[in-house]
């Protein structure tokens, strides 16, 4: 298995818990897994990740809260819709109150 295999894989294990109705970002992702730098590496994992069912992927963003993934889903509106079924408000392509519905791995797993 590649390097980036386990990296994808690793992020993968993160995105899972992140709890219904909570958001992370792809840097934050990236600096739990020891990777600060490879934020990028991050929304690779998610592109990737679209397709597999037990990953949600529409749960993670950039570090302002922006939708910067949603072209990877089935169509452009789907990852809003899907946030929005779990009480997130999105108003263009911006999550409201992101504080607040922002979910860090670094402090929630500790």
């Amino acid at each position: 298995m590649s390097k980036n295999n386990d990296f994808f894989d690793q992020v993968y294990q993160v995105v899972k818990l992140i709890p219904k109705g909570r958001v992370t970002s792809y840097g934050s992702i990236a600096q739990y897994l020891g990777a600060g730098r490879s934020a990028r590496i991050v929304g690779y994992a998610m592109n990737s990740a679209h397709t597999l069912a037990d990953v949600p992927a529409h749960r993670v963003v950039n570090r302002n809260g922006l939708l910067t993934g949603k072209m990877h889903f089935g169509t452009p509106d789907t990852m809003q819709q899907r946030l929005e079924a779990e009480g997130i408000r999105i108003e263009d392509d911006q999550i409201q109150n992101f504080k607040k519905v922002f979910w860090d791995p670094k402090e929630e797993l500790l």
